[in-house]
């Protein structure tokens, strides 16, 4: 059965593919536009007997990783995974709660995913143990409209005043903002003008930020006529390309930043923690390759 897809209308208007490791099962669906929408918060966490927290610039990839995983070992019942921007999920692990309105999931995760870097400081503190890589991305990409009505083409487009630029947030999402704005930098620098200038005129009101989650909301901006283009990651913008491709294309951006993706036990990892990390580290490959990263 080919999974359904949320399509509310109005606030959320893209109809997102559904996104677990398992395959649905029956039940009652709640879904109110603008108030009743939950995109990054995948499985049943009372079934399942693995939790993950994970960043979601690869969310395409881990789905399909899990439901591997979930196929492989049948007695994990169910994967409940999380794909938010770090900050949120490190708070989330610190207070032993995660709310969404009105509700609260007290779920402590096995596993950690994340760019290596905010891995790092998370086992230099002690909340999770020793990372290990497991993914890269391939650099950036300028994704517009189809038809492409501004002819954005090359990075240089991007800072042309007659295009409305749409960029992940500075403050909610500072690490996808310093590869984006990085990106676009070099690129301007090459060409003779300031990063710093470049960098400030990014983090300013002339560019439109997402609010929380880019990797849901870039795409909403672009497609509902609130901006021209985007700089976001190549995989990123391949996932929109594909699944909505009468909405959206894209064209090269930069081959860097590299970000580079790594996963770590929390605690002892429970029944699955350690499968997990040998399955994304030896086997996870392929799948993330076929949705454009490296492994």
């Amino acid at each position: 059965m080919t999974p359904p897809r949320w399509s509310p209308a109005g606030a959320q208007g893209l109809a997102w593919p559904r996104e677990t490791a398992l395959a649905p099962a029956p039940a009652a669906v709640l879904i109110a536009a603008g108030s009743n929408v939950v995109l990054d918060l995948h499985g049943d966490p009372l079934r399942a007997r693995l939790a993950v927290y994970s960043d979601g610039n690869h969310h395409m990839a881990l789905a399909e990783a899990l439901a591997a995983f979930a196929e492989r070992h049948p007695d994990v019942a169910d994967v409940f995974y999380a794909t938010t921007p770090p900050r949120i999920l490190i708070e989330a692990m610190a207070r032993g709660r995660l709310e969404l309105g009105n509700l609260s999931l007290s779920v402590e995760p096995h596993a950690f995913i994340s760019p290596i870097d905010v891995l790092d400081d998370l086992h230099r503190g002690g909340a999770v143990g020793e990372p290990t890589v497991f993914a890269a991305s391939r650099g950036t990409a300028i994704l517009v409209r189809k038809g492409n009505p501004r002819a954005v083409r090359t990075m240089s487009d991007l800072m042309r005043p007659d295009v409305r630029l749409a960029l992940s947030n500075p403050v909610t999402e500072q690490a996808s903002f310093a590869v984006y704005a990085a990106a676009i930098a070099a690129h301007c620098a090459a060409a003779g003008s300031s990063a710093a200038a470049v960098t400030d005129r990014l983090r300013g009101d002339a560019v439109v930020k997402s609010r929380v989650i880019h990797h849901r909301e870039i795409p909403e901006l672009l497609a509902a006529g609130h901006a021209d283009a985007s700089l976001v990651y190549t995989h990123l913008a391949l996932r929109y390309a594909r699944v909505f491709p009468d909405l959206f294309e894209m064209h090269a951006g930069s081959t860097e930043p590299v970000t580079r993706y790594g996963i770590a036990l929390v605690g002892s990892g429970g029944d699955f923690g350690a499968a997990l990390v040998a399955f994304m580290c030896n086997e996870a490959g392929p799948i993330y390759r076929q949705h454009g990263l490296d492994a």
